[in-house]
């Protein structure tokens, strides 16, 4: 096996065989400035976080940070190059520079050596953000679906800003002056520089992560396209976009638009303004309250009066002013139903009796015994037969003769 294998063997266990020989510490160092120094030239972008220029020395000692992380290399370079390829380089520019990697076996740090430097310009960085805002854009961290909605009334509200800042006064102050109560809980970060993308993300997680916070606010004064580079740093709008408490970006003036006034729920054109959205108006919503209650107020005392009004409609009207009247009104209307019921059958009766009696009349006149009255007879055999002709009876059978009073035995003798 090779040393590079017996090296990647140690480094993955701990417990190598007793037979293998441990190497000394230079030996690793020195295996590991031969692979670095492999990798030959490269360009690295970053920021300059430090920058050493010794008088009368002809070497100068750069202190290079990732935005996006809390890392620095230190970088060397000859005067000439930097005096020829930045030569106004200040602390916090964001520079481009071809550099080869070395590695320092008596320390065991690693540092890059580099032969030309070149401070991004503003069209450079103009352009990255632009195409860093597409891409940002094309994975959905803007879409207007997934913003949330500001509490209405925030109990705690969390404060990302520059130490004793007029940025952290603004919020504070107007907040304070709309509601009083409201409490913050503030979190002082670098707000430019190379260790700025860092402090926010952390102060960020820390907030997010306690419950008692409502909404968290970025907040920074206005600022340079550069001064403002770290708020469209793509780690902290990744950081943004993560947040589960609604995050208000308040950077800059109005006319500012930082990467992560895109991400946030809301953006704020100032501080000022970032304190008016989040905070309600304590004078104005007790106005408006006043407002409402005179409008119910309103509304219910017209319910009433006109519900009163309805009421003494209903009790002026004769069957609740007078209620018997309608028992009377009905009773009037029974008797004369009554009476009515009473000439009907009054009259109904009187007309039997006129029928019944000219009926009798008809009968007594049809009846034999009225005939009998007028002397006329019946004349019976002796069986009851009525003897209607003279040949219906022999001589010497009995008859019976009925009169209209009384009746005659006779016998027919011829």
């Amino acid at each position: 096996m090779s040393e590079g294998g017996r090296v990647g063997s140690g480094g993955a266990s701990s417990g190598a065989s007793s037979a293998e020989e441990p190497w000394p510490v230079r030996v690793v160092s020195q295996k590991v400035g031969a692979w670095i120094a492999k990798l030959g030239w490269v360009w690295v972008d970053g920021q300059v976080a430090q920058i050493s220029r010794r008088p009368g020395a002809s070497t100068v000692f750069l202190t290079l940070r990732d935005p996006s992380a809390d890392l620095s290399l230190t970088v060397t370079t000859n005067r000439d190059v930097l005096d020829s390829g930045a030569p106004e380089l200040r602390e916090g520019a964001r520079v481009v520079l071809h550099a080869k990697p070395e590695f320092y076996a008596a320390r065991g740090t690693l540092s890059l050596r580099a032969d030309e430097i070149r401070q991004v310009g503003l069209g450079e960085l103009l352009a990255r953000l632009e195409k860093l805002k597409k891409l940002l854009a094309a994975e959905g961290l803007f879409d207007r679906a997934r913003k949330r909605r500001l509490p209405f009334l925030p109990g705690r509200i969390g404060l990302i800003t520059g130490r004793a800042s007029a940025a952290e006064r603004d919020v504070l102050t107007n907040a304070r002056r709309r509601w009083p109560a409201v409490e913050f809980r503030t979190v002082n970060v670098a707000v430019q520089g190379p260790s700025a993308v860092p402090q926010i993300v952390d102060a960020l997680k820390v907030l997010d992560a306690d419950p008692s916070i409502d909404v968290i606010i970025i907040a920074r004064g206005g600022g340079g396209i550069e001064d403002l580079l770290p708020f469209s740093d793509e780690a902290l709008c990744r950081a943004v976009f993560g947040c589960r408490t609604p995050v208000v970006s308040a950077i800059g003036h109005e006319t500012d638009a930082p990467l992560i006034d895109y991400v946030a729920d809301v953006r704020a054109s100032t501080p000022t303004d970032a304190a008016k959205r989040v905070v309600p108006d304590l004078t104005e919503e007790v106005r408006l309250i006043g407002q409402a209650r005179h409008r119910l107020e309103r509304a219910v005392r017209n319910l009433v009066d006109r519900e009163t009004h309805r009421l003494d409609g209903l009790r002026s009207r004769p069957v609740l002013a007078r209620p018997q009247v309608m028992v009377e009104h009905r009773a009037t209307e029974l008797t004369a139903l009554r009476q009515r019921a009473g000439r009907c059958l009054e009259h109904r009766l009187a007309a039997a009796e006129d029928d019944l009696r000219h009926t009798l009349a008809r009968l007594r006149a049809l009846s034999p015994a009225a005939t009998l009255d007028r002397g006329y007879a019946i004349v019976q055999r002796a069986d009851g037969h009525v003897v209607r002709a003279a040949a219906e009876v022999g001589k010497g059978d009995p008859l019976r003769v009925r009169l209209a009073d009384g009746e005659l035995a006779a016998t027919v003798d011829g």
